[in-house]
């Protein structure tokens, strides 16, 4: 079965359930949570979510749920939290991923059998997408202080003139976009320009919980002024004043050039020490084959919903300011 990334998800010794699946269930079950099976193999992945679906599976698995905290085909965590940290979530605690998706019970007009059951193995990925994502963001969450911000930080609002701590206004988180659209840019990055335009939708909302602060090197006559242009009404726009904070968070061309680089940056305020949380690290040399370098999650609206259609991301359209 796990030969080739393409192999079939079928019954392994024909077209109805045999001793070799029975056999092969609980293998695929233990081989996945102490050594993930590679996302390329897409069949196998799915023969193994059509196994634990089955309701005889799905019953033994929620069976030894009491004993899964001592049990060795628990997935180990990547990185332990540092004393005091939340614990993070035990894998083996939860409901499988596929017997999760055999709960579902929606079926849409005409469809297949065969579209059924390759939905149904496409939402046990799904769910587990959606557990290592939040994976991820507590590893996140757990990560030990970063570094203290000492820099002398001075930027132009449109009330004037603020330094770094004054980004933070009254709550204890800032994130920081720093935003492509530099003195020697005639109009700024359609792409930076496509997140931001999502973003001032939910800026009101973001700030309940932490600041959000957008930072570029023109001056901000010049940032506002295409911000009116835009219809953005609630980003708050900063000038990097001297550009000091763009060059020391990686906001301009790491090789010493006077280009623009896009960067997401969190900082953290705590018991008046202000430190370095989290920046977005993945770039041209952490990029996948036949992709451009971005972030997970993606932080673009627009390429989560293109992601759900048969069209995709496509490798020829980008953004644009305007549209004939």
């Amino acid at each position: 079965m796990a030969g080739s990334p393409h192999d079939r998800a079928r019954p392994a010794a024909g077209g109805s359930f045999s001793l070799a699946d029975c056999a092969a269930a609980p293998f695929l079950f233990d081989a996945d949570w102490t050594h993930p099976i590679d996302p390329r193999f897409v069949h196998l992945r799915a023969y193994r979510a059509r196994l634990l679906a089955r309701p005889s599976s799905a019953r033994v698995v929620d069976e030894a749920r009491p004993f899964a905290s001592t049990s060795r085909s628990a997935r180990p965590t990547a990185t332990e939290p540092p004393p005091g940290a939340k614990p993070m979530t035990d894998p083996a605690a939860l409901v499988p991923a596929a017997e999760l998706a055999a709960r579902n019970r929606l079926r849409f007009p005409n469809e297949s059998d065969a579209y059924r059951r390759a939905r149904q193995a496409l939402l046990a990925e799904e769910i587990e997408l959606r557990r290592h994502i939040e994976r991820v963001a507590e590893m996140r969450r757990a990560l030990p202080p970063g570094g203290a911000v000492t820099g002398d930080y001075r930027f132009e609002g449109t009330q004037g003139p603020v330094d770094f701590a004054g980004l933070f206004g009254d709550k204890q988180t800032l994130v920081v976009y720093s935003w492509m659209f530099g003195p020697q840019r005639a109009r700024p990055c359609p792409m930076c320009t496509s997140l931001l335009s999502a973003w001032d939708g939910e800026a009101r909302d973001i700030g309940q919980r932490v600041a959000l602060a957008v930072v570029a090197r023109s001056p901000i006559d010049r940032l506002t002024a295409f911000a009116r242009e835009r219809g953005w009404r609630h980003l708050r726009l900063y000038s990097d004043l001297d550009g000091a904070y763009s060059r020391d968070y990686f906001a301009v061309d790491a090789q010493g050039g006077d280009g623009d680089q896009a960067a997401f940056n969190v900082f953290t305020r705590r018991d008046g020490v202000i430190r370095h949380f989290w920046s977005g690290e993945m770039g041209f040399e952490t990029a996948d084959p036949g992709q451009d370098p971005r972030g997970a999650p993606d932080l673009m609206p627009l390429w989560t919903v293109l992601d759900c259609t048969p069209e995709g991301r496509g490798t020829d359209w980008y953004p644009s300011l305007d549209y004939a």
